[in-house]
């Protein structure tokens, strides 16, 4: 382009505006056809396809499972662009107890475990639907949901499901898009139904009020959160973080104290777990667990770890640690982000109860259109039949005066004044019609049609017959996957000291003069009466090392450390390491942060820090 030609002038332009526009679009696709779930039924594009392909192959729960592979074939030949990995991935995620509150897939093979093992291959393994599958797909075919065309155009496939299960509450999602993230926690069923009861019945309700029902999540792995002050953050405002704890019991195992893992935080393998635990023991964070002590995993169904713990050691002390410095608590952090009317959004609870129960209204009214047309058609044909009863003998005359068929139910039509609909169905009447029990039988079709015609009118004019289908359903789901809560709400985590839980004792600190300093209790020494031969006090690295200092205090009180570059650290008596009356003990450059060539040259102990007390240091 010369430089008196503008952009534009030829078509060109600039690419900045080019790139910019392709990446809004490229990101818009990333989060509508992959990663943010529909507000309505709480799914992706790959789940839905995949609950589509298993109606299609028509298996229902009752059903023989079919093999993994075919349900993959075929969901990637009819309806998903994308690879056979994302699709198994998905159908496998949908079969595990442990990642979705309440299965879609009725999955028979090794589909992993909360273990870390990964699912076999899609050879090996067979599925069909979980009962809740079932409650996701109902009425589909009651033309309840619009349908578009799938990739190349040869079948349809459905936007939304009509998802009489409210799925993105009960079992959540997560996914990660260009620029954003969702992470949907799973709800109990039975708690879901009652605030989404209230909300029908009180619309104008709050958070709090739902809150009454919904009292946070509930995991599928169980374990303990502590408190719901982050639940009902993310409620109010879309985002929030709720600290998940471990289930552990202390126990006696071998005649040892032990701590019993019997549930972990969501969303973590128990290998992830186990790392955790071993590199916090490795970086001696956790000082209390026995060498080579932690033993199980996963037991049949559950899972028991066993930590077995040092003698003397208080359990509650290294389960504090424990949570501080490793996977055993979680951080659940809760981004409400769904796709609400085609669109990225951050919802509240409230949004997406009523998100929900708009779409409901919407799949019930659909459902009862498509079944009032149905039975009006049909009434119109049975009261083509009663009248052509009546009328039976000129009925014959007249078809056994035409020429073809066509002519008798065009005659029909023109001399008897029956509909073409009406005339077809008496042409092709069977005899036995004309006694007097198919008669009746017509006649009592007749009345339950106009019964069901007349409720189907009531239920398009009233919002509250609406409601009370929806109530009614919620309560028929509760009674058939409803179950009590796993999740246990514990009380809120505050700011932990661990110095609450270690006593005020008096203690022994002795420090050498290649500083090496330890911690032990006043009992490690008897008292000794004339004669006695002493006992050893300690170990030292070598002949020249000496032991420099020995004083005692108690477990709270202060030591002040100068040193000879004239700094003056500080630290609590019970953080100077605990060790045996024969152990050497650790050195001061790895419980303080000592600069190269910098040596202890005091430590003096300090009850509390008040205006009357001075220290005084002096240089040579």
């Amino acid at each position: 382009m010369t430089s008196s030609e503008t952009p534009g002038s030829h078509g060109d332009l600039f690419i900045h505006d080019e790139m910019k526009e392709s990446y809004l679009a490229y990101a818009m696709s990333v989060l509508v056809d992959r990663a943010l779930p529909d507000i309505r039924d709480g799914l992706k594009p790959v789940h839905r396809r995949i609950l589509q392909t298993l109606r299609d192959l028509n298996l229902t729960p009752g059903k023989k499972y079919l093999k993994s592979a075919k349900i993959v074939g075929d969901c990637l030949g009819n309806y998903h662009p994308h690879g056979d990995t994302s699709v198994y991935d998905a159908m496998v995620r949908m079969a595990q107890d442990f990642s979705l509150r309440y299965a879609m897939v009725d999955g028979q093979g090794n589909f992993g475990s909360i273990d870390g093992d990964p699912a076999a291959a899609y050879r090996y393994t067979e599925a069909r639907m979980a009962g809740p599958a079932t409650d996701m797909l109902a009425d589909i075919e009651y033309e309840t949901v619009d349908h578009r065309p799938n990739f190349d155009g040869r079948l349809n496939e459905p936007t939304v499901l009509p998802s009489a299960l409210p799925n993105l509450l009960v079992n959540g999602s997560s996914g990660i898009a260009v620029g954003m993230a969702t992470n949907i926690p799973p709800h109990n069923l039975g708690e879901i139904c009652g605030a989404i009861t209230h909300y029908i019945d009180h619309p104008e309700c709050t958070i709090s009020d739902l809150m009454r029902f919904v009292h946070g999540p509930d995991f599928p792995t169980g374990a303990i959160m502590c408190g719901n002050h982050g639940a009902r953050q993310a409620y109010e405002t879309g985002n929030g973080r709720v600290v998940v704890r471990s289930k552990v019991s202390k126990e006696k195992v071998d005649g040892r104290d032990a701590l019993v893992v019997t549930e972990i935080p969501y969303g973590i393998k128990l290998p992830t777990v186990t790392e955790s635990i071993q590199q916090a023991y490795e970086n001696e964070k956790i000082t209390g667990l026995h060498p080579g002590g932690m033993t199980g995993g996963v037991v049949g169904n559950g899972i028991r770890l066993v930590l077995a713990l040092k003698k003397g050691e208080d359990p509650d002390l290294v389960l504090n640690q424990l949570w501080e410095h490793t996977n055993l608590q979680y951080h659940f952090a809760i981004n409400l982000i769904a796709l609400d009317g085609g669109r990225p959004r951050t919802v509240t609870l409230k949004r997406m109860i009523a998100a929900w129960v708009e779409h409901r209204q919407d799949v019930i009214i659909r459902r009862t259109r498509f079944m009032l047309a149905r039975d009006e058609a049909r009434m119109h044909i049975i009261d083509g039949l009663l009248a052509a009863i009546d009328v039976i003998d000129a009925i014959i005359a007249l078809i056994r005066a035409a020429d073809s068929s066509e002519q008798a139910k065009q005659q029909l039509i023109t001399q008897l004044q029956f509909s073409d609909r009406q005339a077809q169905a008496i042409l092709d009447m069977q005899l036995r019609r004309l006694t007097g029990l198919e008669r009746g039988k017509l006649t009592a079709e007749r009345d339950a049609l106009l019964a069901a015609i007349t409720d189907y009118r009531d239920i398009l004019a009233r919002v509250e017959r609406r409601n009370e289908i929806i109530k009614a359903d919620l309560t028929r789901m509760n009674e058939r996957y409803g179950d009590p809560r796993r999740t246990v709400i514990g009380d809120a985590v505050g700011d932990f000291d661990m110095e609450d839980l270690i006593e005020d004792e008096p203690c022994i600190v002795t420090m050498t003069a290649s500083g090496y300093i330890k911690r032990m209790p006043v009992g490690t020494f008897k008292i000794q009466r004339r004669g006695g031969k002493g006992v050893t006090g300690g170990s030292l690295k070598d002949e020249a090392d000496e032991v420099a200092k020995v004083f005692s205090a108690t477990n709270h009180q202060y030591l002040l450390v100068f040193t000879s570059l004239g700094r003056c650290y500080w630290l609590k008596v019970w953080q100077v390491p605990e060790a045996s009356r024969v152990s050497r003990g650790k050195h001061l450059a790895n419980v303080l942060s000592l600069d190269e060539g910098e040596a202890v040259t005091e430590v003096i102990p300090v009850r509390e820090f008040s205006e009357s007390q001075f220290l005084l240091m002096a240089t040579r």
